[in-house]
């Protein structure tokens, strides 16, 4: 059997233990936990090189029929769907295969897949639905939303078709297609069970707005397309807990929040994000007690980057943010999105603890280092 991501079964057990110690999901399915905003190193030179800087998305879809069937959505849509291979090397120069999914999104060979299925390959090839196996050519890989683009030397490939997320139900039917177990394409149905879902995922990285599915997703399907009864890609399987006693739990980046991020890694080849430098994680129990805090919410300031918004802001370790232009901060994540949903060079209020004091500065959001 093929290798399966370590990270990701290691994240399956810590939701696992999670689930047995008491912690479950709240009624908006958002799973809490602390987080942390691990810092990227100082401003280097950017080095990624675009796929295509002139390309545009395909529209989405409005208007297409719903089709009869599951076999009839199956039969539109397997064309499309790419097993991908990964060959990496450990320590002991020993290979190590690794299976998953992808889907064509354009007819030139550009690819859409999950971060975590081709991270640290050394050998990757994909194989379309035809049998024909092509080497990839390019990469780009955005590893805080788990997305990324492959680009192979094909042309007059079958793009699947992309719909509207938002326009999704708790109760529709949705079909998940991919590299099942590394044995081939094969299909899986299920409905959507829960929408908007917030899951973190590893230290530092938490992935919003899943679709939850009951579908049956299996190692190999990561970076397979979800899609709905018009046989539109609405959801990028991502994320499932593999584990005894746990059935029918699995999600899929949705396409909301998954098209403007392969936009930019095709153009640029990588995500322009604005940046404010600090490394925090939710307040608990234990911060509290820890560093006396006068607060029991919020995000601790565990770094700075010098020379940062943040630094020039005068923002230090152990302060605490609670508001992020007047938009309370309760959880680490959500200053993540906070900062995402403003632009590079605006200027923003932040309100934080210091002590027992309460404090307001600003900063300047900045370009994030690219990778």
């Amino acid at each position: 059997m093929k290798r399966v991501n370590i990270k990701y079964l290691v994240c399956s057990l810590i939701l696992i233990l999670s689930l047995t110690l008491g912690t479950s999901c709240s009624f908006s399915c958002t799973f809490p936990g602390a987080e942390t905003l691990s810092p990227p190193s100082p401003p280097v030179s950017h080095t990624a090189t675009p796929i295509d800087p002139d390309w545009t998305l395909p529209p989405i879809e409005s208007d297409a029929p719903v089709l009869p069937n599951i076999a009839d959505v199956v039969a539109k849509v397997k064309p499309s769907v790419v097993a991908i291979n990964t060959i990496t090397y450990d320590i002991f120069n020993r290979p190590q295969e690794g299976a998953g999914s992808g889907w064509i999104i354009d007819e030139d060979g550009i690819i859409v897949t999950n971060t975590h299925v081709v991270e640290g390959g050394s050998i990757i090839t994909v194989t379309l639905a035809d049998g024909t196996i092509y080497p990839a050519e390019t990469v780009r890989t955005d590893t805080l939303t788990d997305l990324a683009v492959v680009k192979i030397n094909a042309q007059n490939l079958p793009p699947a078709n992309i719909g509207d997320s938002s326009e999704l139900r708790v109760g529709d039917w949705v079909v998940a297609i991919g590299n099942s177990l590394g044995l081939g394409i094969s299909a899986t149905k299920g409905i959507v069970s829960c929408l908007e879902v917030s899951l973190p995922v590893a230290s530092g990285q938490t992935l919003y707005d899943l679709i939850q599915t009951d579908a049956a997703i299996n190692p190999g399907n990561s970076g397979g397309p979800l899609v709905n009864m018009r046989g539109e890609v609405v959801g990028i399987t991502s994320v499932k807990i593999a584990m005894v006693g746990v059935e029918g739990m699995g999600w899929a980046i949705s396409s909301k929040v998954a098209m403007p991020i392969i936009e930019e890694l095709v153009q640029n080849g990588y995500v322009v994000r604005p940046w404010l430098g600090v490394r925090v994680s939710t307040v608990n129990q234990q911060l509290v007690l820890t560093y006396d805090l006068a607060i029991d919410e919020g995000a601790f300031v565990h770094e700075v980057v010098p020379g940062s918004p943040a630094d020039e802001a005068g923002l230090e370790v152990e302060d605490v943010i609670v508001s992020f232009e007047d938009e309370e901060i309760i959880t680490a994540g959500e200053l993540v999105q906070a900062i995402h949903s403003y632009q590079i060079g605006q200027r923003v209020k932040i309100t934080y603890w210091r002590g027992n004091t309460k404090n307001i500065t600003y900063a300047t959001l900045i370009e994030r280092p690219p990778p």
